[in-house]
């Protein structure tokens, strides 16, 4: 068995940086910050108390939590009885948090807040195999019993019990080729399936991450996306392999003042994050004076040139630096100071992103290095990172896994990131895999000369219209969706005659588009009907794609009032669009743009 185990990854950490930060949050407006050594004796206190419940070897524990250092250090916790850690979504209903626990076989759950604690009491009584709820927030109104108890009598019942021998000798056989998660896809179609992860799987991605991306004990990473999102999720156990401090944004709507007050030096985000901030600056520029977007063309256009040329290490002439300098202390120290003025690199992933914007914040030196994975994978199958990097693609493969392309276009891996299967679905997993063992990843791309991966769309998603054209409807909402204006989209077209769209407006830009401009309304309903906004979004969605395809431009569409919901069953918790429930619940709309 395999010496690799994230728990005692993190342990060794504690012991080796002391009373440096590991973790903070934001606690009554004010960042609570917990040292490694602190870190460690809440995860033993924690492990201690789980064994006075009888937490077993391979035996399932859910969290139900938003971003918070409790929810690292009970996973840690788990993982340290060679227990398995079972997440959900902060966003997840009762129905959907009971499906996970009753999949799962999860006898106890920890919960963040009271909207996660009154979902778990909205079914706890009559579940059963749930049997003990444990709060992370002492201050959710919780009826304390022999059931529930709070995070912070747990470390205390931990501390008293003297369990920690039988920890440690948990701790002593654990090893790489334990399962630590079990990861729920988010079900863009059918019910959600638990991939199988072991602790051996993470440590191939962090080999992988280690050979393209600089990171250590001097990094502060911002942890944006949700810990119950795998990408997320691996993303915090590397940085910490390192010994880099993690600072957890539990409110995302938030996120530009964590940029400022944190000032991280690295972060997961997906394609859409980048989308709005990128949307937002150029909206800004479209306003300005000829002179000024003059002068921020000039500044993006000589700091792209600067930072290809320093990335390929080749050479910068002294004026090309003198433009760049003075470019940079003109526009780009501004955007690198949105960002807090100290960001080295975003990773991305989940959704195309455009080249475009991968330059645009090249050109303020802040690489985005765009990958491609999914939760089976744990996650990444390859990544562009600063060494290699091709804009445009996902980048070069890991070397922790292989790809091959089947013949009707689907990306196949194997390698040592890939999953086991799917827990208690046997069919599933068979269908999953090649006779001869490769995933089935359900994307179709391409594999260039150089050995870079290119991603078309999701296998099911491709549309065929009416006249035979095939056509990806990913890339053409992201060519949409990086407006301003526009806050989601998706396309229609299958076995129809064309292409169409429901789009949801970004409101706040919208409402003030028409107070701008003199456009009366009186609620939302009322503002896309206007002929004005209407020919607004036909002028700018034609603009944005007008180097498609006549087959791929998009040649109706209809504006929404209110956008897809995770509760209307219309997204997912990792906010993918679910396109059947979408296309079942707009049909007259829909149906509309065809007569």
């Amino acid at each position: 068995m395999g010496n690799e185990h994230l728990s005692r990854m993190v342990l060794q950490q504690c012991g080796q940086y002391g009373n440096r930060d590991a973790l903070a949050s934001k606690v009554d407006g004010q960042w609570k910050k917990l040292s490694w050594a602190a870190m460690a004796d809440q995860i033993t206190a924690a492990a201690a108390g789980l064994l006075n419940f009888g937490v077993d070897v391979e035996e399932k524990v859910a969290v139900f939590s938003q971003n918070r250092p409790e929810w690292a250090i009970a996973d840690y916790a788990v993982m340290c009885l060679r227990g398995v850690t079972v997440p959900v979504y902060a966003t997840n209903s009762a129905e959907q948090a009971e499906y996970i626990v009753n999949d799962a076989g999860v006898r106890i759950i920890f919960v963040g807040g009271q909207p996660q604690y009154d979902a778990v009491m909205r079914f706890f009584k009559g579940n059963s195999t749930l049997q003990k709820v444990i709060v992370f927030d002492d201050s959710v109104n919780a009826e304390k019993s022999d059931s529930v108890l709070f995070f912070s009598d747990l470390l205390k019942e931990g501390k008293a019990s003297g369990n920690m021998d039988e920890v440690q000798k948990r701790l002593d056989a654990a090893g790489s080729d334990d399962v630590c998660t079990l990861i729920y896809t988010s079900g863009t179609t059918g019910d959600p399936k638990g991939a199988i992860l072991t602790h051996g799987n993470f440590f191939s991605q962090f080999r992988c991450l280690d050979e393209g991306f600089p990171m250590d004990e001097n990094n502060i990473a911002l942890c944006f996306l949700p810990l119950s999102h795998a990408y997320e999720k691996c993303s915090d156990y590397w940085v910490q392999t390192h010994g880099a401090a993690i600072y957890y944004c539990e409110n995302p709507a938030l996120i530009l003042d964590y940029f400022k007050e944190v000032r991280p030096t690295y972060m997961v985000g997906v394609p859409r994050l980048y989308e709005k901030m990128y949307a937002a600056i150029y909206e800004g520029v479209e306003k300005a004076s000829g002179l000024k977007r003059k002068i921020f063309n000039f500044a993006v256009r000589n700091g792209k040139e600067y930072h290809f040329r320093r990335l390929a290490g080749t050479f910068r002439s002294p004026f090309l630096r003198l433009k760049y300098f003075l470019g940079y202390k003109l526009v780009l120290k501004k955007i690198r100071d949105v960002l807090g003025g100290r960001l080295n690199f975003f990773s991305a992933g989940g959704a195309p992103l455009s080249h475009e914007i991968e330059e645009f914040f090249l050109a303020a030196g802040i690489f985005i290095g765009q990958g491609y994975g999914l939760t089976e994978t744990s996650p990444c199958i390859a990544a562009n990172n600063p060494g290699k990097f091709r804009f445009g693609s996902v980048g070069p493969l890991f070397s922790c896994n292989q790809v091959r392309i089947a013949e009707d276009g689907e990306i196949l891996v194997k390698g040592d990131n890939v999953t086991r299967g799917y827990y208690n679905k046997p069919e599933q997993t068979a269908e999953s895999f090649t006779e001869d063992g490769w995933f089935r990843t359900g994307d179709i791309g391409h594999i260039d000369d150089e050995g870079f991966l290119f991603i078309t769309d999701r296998k099911k998603d491709i549309i065929v219209t009416a006249g035979g054209k095939n056509i990806a409807p990913q890339q053409v909402e992201s060519m949409v969706g990086k407006d301003f204006y526009v806050e989601q989209i998706i396309t229609i077209g299958d076995k129809r005659k064309f292409i169409s769209a429901l789009v949801v407006p970004s409101f706040d830009a919208l409402e003030q588009y028409a107070k701008d401009n003199g456009i009366s309304f009186s609620s939302h309903d009322d503002l896309i009907k206007k002929p004005e906004v209407i020919a607004l979004y036909e002028q700018r969605i034609a603009s944005n794609t007008e180097s498609l395809s006549h087959a791929e431009q998009i040649k109706k569409f209809r504006l929404l009032s209110k956008p897809f919901s995770q509760e209307d069953g219309e997204i997912t918790p990792t906010m993918k669009i679910k396109r059947k429930v979408v296309e079942h619940n707009y049909k007259d709309i829909i149906d509309s743009m065809y007569q």
